[in-house]
């Protein structure tokens, strides 16, 4: 019998399920619960979660530190046959840079109704003017990341509201003093 040196073929699902993993850790690190992989030729090259707050940086994006990431790995800035898979819908940030890195495809869980650029509010993957477009997949598992984002939410609501009362609290009891 021959030995296969095949890889394991993984499927958009499993893909999507390893960006979700991703997401949970920026969430344990005090971020938007957002996760993205890059799959080259079968094989993850980057990833990358949300940092923006733990990096003080407005451009650490789940995408931009998966593009990040690939380009180095694959020594090119250009993934032209890469798929990125992304938890949430692309901003309009990560989606100029999924068009300048030539990326092939993203496919995404939720929709982002207030931020989405790959379709929801605007779609700059497919914009007619620019010199490259980006196939588009959506909603691979789109009920679970909307729940992953919206548990993430309804937590922080709650923490800020216990915040508040306790504040609150506070300055009543040194008014009383």
């Amino acid at each position: 019998m021959t030995e296969s040196n095949q890889q394991p073929q993984y499927t958009d699902e499993d893909f999507m399920r390893r960006a979700m993993v991703l997401a949970a850790k920026a969430e344990a690190e005090g971020e938007v619960p957002v996760g993205a992989v890059i799959v080259h030729d079968g094989k993850v090259v980057g990833e990358g979660w949300n940092r923006s707050i733990t990096q003080h940086d407005a451009t650490a994006h789940a995408e931009i530190m998966a593009l990040r990431q690939a380009g180095q790995v694959l020594k090119n800035y250009r993934l032209l046959d890469a798929t990125l898979y992304v938890t949430l819908e692309p901003c309009p940030m990560c989606a100029g840079a999924m068009v300048h890195s030539r990326i092939g495809k993203v496919v995404f869980g939720a929709h982002d109704l207030k931020t989405g650029a790959a379709g929801s509010i605007m779609n700059l993957l497919s914009y007619e003017q620019v010199n490259h477009h980006v196939a588009i997949e959506s909603g691979l598992l789109a009920d679970e990341c909307r729940a992953q984002l919206q548990a993430f939410f309804k937590r922080r609501r709650a923490e800020k509201k216990a915040e508040k009362k306790a504040r609150q609290a506070a300055e009543k009891s040194q008014a009383q003093d």
